[in-house]
Order: structure tokens, then C-alpha cells, then sequence
């Protein structure tokens, strides 16, 4: 499994994708918050724990969000699909436009802590690139396989499969059902 701050990384990223980029959610069209909303979905997204950067976000960090957002995305398509390769790509260029590079960071009496980001990043900046570092311990690791697209009709949000036996298909239980309510349905036809 994944460590503890590397699943909280990758969870971040899943929230991010998520509720970043338009798509489907749960067998309906998603349209990813725009112009004012967008400040408020990228705090409901990142947690009060991922980064040690001040949370104000300007426009262009709100562009910078949504556009690592569709990146990240392409990650998790490329796993899906097996591609790892293409995969790789998009997380390399992630890191490298983060300007992602560990350090050991302290605040305060708080115990030292392990960051991806330099103390001037923006927030912006130092999120995504916690969240490249995790994809990319993901991807460069022999748990690649648990990043995943849901396989429900008309859902595309993404999800880390952290699972014992790796057999997560679906971004939640309300796709799940819904799929199993669906073949039951058709069978019964």
C-alpha cells in the first residue's frame, strides 16, 4: 500500500481531477466550477493539511489548478488504459513545470515533514507538485496499476484503489450500485 502522506498526495490529486475537470460524475454531465466559483472548489478540494503555503487564489493560480488538474487526468486515463508510458510523460512534464524537489519542512513545534515545494512556491504551485511527486511514486512503482478511471456508464471521475485485494473498479459505492441495479435490470429483461 501506499504510505500515509503519499495516499493523502494522491487523494488530493483524485479531488483536484475531480472536481477541476468537466466531464461525467455518477451518470450525469459535470461542469467544472468556473470564474468566482473556482476559489472555493480548489479549498474544498485541497486538504487543510497538504501544504504549508498561504491558501489565497488569484486568478491565475485558479488557471493553474484547473490546467494541472486535466493533466493529472491524463495520468490516470493513460493507467487505465495501460499505458504507462504516456503516463510517465505527463507526470515528468508535471514535475518539471512544479518545479517539484523534496525538502524537509517544520512549522512551528510540529514535527519535521516532507514537502515538494520551495518557501516562495505559490500554493498553486506547491499543491501540484505534491501531487506530481505522489503520481509519480505511483506510476514509477508497482503500484501503477491502482490508479484508475470508474467503469460506470457515464462516470468518469478517477480514484486510487486502496483496496487489499486491488479489485476497485468504480470512483464510489453510488456508481457501483448503480452498475449492479443496471445488469440486475437487464438480466431480469
Amino acid at each position: 500500500m501506499f504510505d500515509s502522506h503519499v495516499a493523502v498526495l494522491l487523494e488530493q490529486a483524485v479531488a483536484l481531477v475531480n472536481a477541476l475537470t468537466d466531464g461525467e460524475a455518477r451518470g450525469r454531465p459535470y461542469a467544472a466550477p468556473r470564474g468566482a466559483e473556482l476559489p472555493a472548489a480548489i479549498e474544498g478540494a485541497v486538504p487543510r493539511v497538504a501544504a504549508s503555503l498561504p491558501r489565497a487564489v488569484d486568478a491565475a493560480q485558479a488557471d493553474y489548478f484547473v490546467g494541472a488538474a486535466r493533466r493529472m487526468r491524463e495520468v490516470f486515463r493513460a493507467m487505465q488504459d495501460g499505458d504507462v508510458d504516456a503516463a510517465a510523460a505527463t507526470v515528468n512534464d508535471l514535475l518539471r513545470d512544479t518545479g517539484a524537489r523534496p525538502r524537509l519542512d517544520r512549522t512551528g513545534g510540529e514535527p519535521w515533514q516532507m514537502h515538494f515545494h520551495g518557501p516562495d512556491d505559490s500554493f498553486a504551485a506547491g499543491v501540484n507538485a505534491g501531487s506530481a511527486t505522489a503520481l509519480a511514486l505511483a506510476v514509477g512503482g508497482s503500484l501503477a496499476g491502482r490508479l484508475g478511471v470508474c467503469r460506470a456508464d457515464r462516470c468518469d471521475r478517477v480514484y486510487v484503489d486502496g483496496s487489499r485485494n486491488a479489485a476497485r473498479r468504480f470512483c464510489s459505492t453510488a456508481c457501483q450500485n448503480r452498475t449492479k441495479a443496471a445488469a440486475f435490470r437487464a438480466r431480469r429483461a
